[in-house]
């Protein structure tokens, strides 16, 4: 009995829906996007296609963010202190990410203040076009980016596009010199790490020692050296040190 009701109603709405279906067509609204303006008003063109430009980058910002400024050196050091003090889930994923971004705008502050002084605002009050404001934006970050980059791993990437060296900086494209950059701060990064690991691992060789002279062999040594590395780290104002060295980093 259940069957064939179901079969009924699934029937009937059916032809409800084919008899609705003219009406509905009538009544659904279009939305239709054209540029054919562009023969009689060109600058609706201009602005729609700065609009599309202004959404590409921010759904780009956050590729930006990771590779153009100080974030990423931030987190790896961030990253390998969490291991190095064998506490891989202590503070949590969102609190380094965090006070990562809030230090990468403290550091690339300037950077930002003279692109706004230079392009946005003179932009926005339609002092100058936007492809002027584009070079005038790309001209303070180019200049952080030199400053951080090591022209050993810049070169690795004109050895395998095979392009040829340029002769000063203006004819470095932004682009190969956004991936030096990323090399750069990856190996400055892990420099950084292999610093913080040297203290800890002393304590853990200390604790181990301690530990097979009490002949205590079954402890495991990382479960009694823990405790002793968060106290060495909190005596030492760990957090303090560690924020002003990666801030001074980039001041030098």
């Amino acid at each position: 009995m259940l069957l064939p009701s179901l079969l009924c109603l699934l029937t009937l709405a059916g032809l409800l829906l084919t008899a609705a279906a003219p009406a509905l067509a009538q009544d659904t609204p279009s939305l239709t996007l054209s540029l054919a303006a562009g023969q009689t008003q060109p600058e609706r063109v201009s602005t729609l296609l700065e609009i599309l430009f202004a959404l590409t980058v921010l759904s780009l910002a956050p590729a930006f963010v990771l590779t153009v400024t100080s974030f990423t050196r931030i987190i790896i050091v961030f990253s390998f202190l969490r291991q190095a003090m064998g506490v891989p889930q202590v503070p949590p994923s969102q609190i380094l990410a965090s006070l990562a971004i809030f230090l990468t705008c403290v550091i690339m502050y300037p950077t930002g203040k003279a692109i706004n002084d230079d392009a946005l605002q003179p932009y926005l009050n339609e002092q100058i076009g936007f492809t002027e404001a584009l070079k005038k934006a790309e001209t303070p970050l180019r200049e952080f980016l030199f400053k951080h980059t090591r022209e050993k791993d810049l070169s690795v990437f004109y050895t395998v596009t095979k392009m040829e060296r340029p002769k000063d900086k203006a004819e470095v494209p932004t682009t190969m010199l956004a991936a030096g950059f990323i090399i750069s701060e990856l190996k400055t990064a892990f420099t950084i790490g292999f610093l913080i690991y040297i203290p800890f691992l002393i304590l853990d060789m200390v604790i181990s020692s301690i530990l097979l002279a009490m002949g205590m062999m079954m402890l495991p040594p990382a479960t009694i050296a823990m405790p002793f590395k968060l106290l060495l780290f909190v005596l030492v104002d760990g957090w303090g040190l560690m924020v002003g060295s990666i801030v001074n980093s980039f001041n030098t």
